[in-house]
């Protein structure tokens, strides 16, 4: 069993990846022309100030700070939001969706990773799931849009 500084490390990673996905929202809603794209882009930004909030205070409930607010700094599997960046400076909606679609999925298997470790991280299980079910429709919806916005 894992002790309370590991589980808090975990929910630290979550954390690092959700302010990560808020930036990415964030830098693409400037980025678009697409009003349509920039007014869902915006709302998933908001899904994820919500989504770090909870993970804070799941955070501090172990007896901890989370200090995080800009995303991880180096490494993790969180930094394929990274291509985001290289996405939008084609300036593209086609390859914004397509960098989205891939930290979204990254950010899915993250979740994915932690709620298999139930036994560690059942006081946060139904908060765990909820965000996870949340990014699979953001990313429902992106791949849907990524049909429409094709070069």
């Amino acid at each position: 069993m894992k002790s309370n500084h590991e589980i808090v490390s975990d929910l630290k990673d979550i954390l690092s990846l959700v302010n990560d996905g808020k930036e990415g929202y964030k830098s693409s809603a400037d980025t678009t022309q697409s009003a349509e794209l920039k007014a869902l882009f915006l709302q998933f930004e908001g899904e994820r100030i919500v989504y770090a909030a909870e993970l804070k205070e799941h955070i501090t409930k172990h007896g901890e700070e989370a200090e995080n607010e800009d995303g991880g700094i180096l490494g993790g599997v969180h930094r394929t939001w990274l291509t985001i960046k290289q996405a939008l400076s084609s300036n593209k909606d086609s390859a914004i969706l397509e960098a989205i679609v891939t930290g979204e999925r990254a950010a899915i298997a993250k979740y994915d990773e932690y709620i298999a470790d139930y036994v560690d991280h059942a006081d946060h299980m139904t908060l765990l799931t909820g965000q996870r079910d949340g990014i699979k429709e953001a990313l429902a919806t992106i791949e849907k849009l990524q049909l429409q916005y094709k070069d």
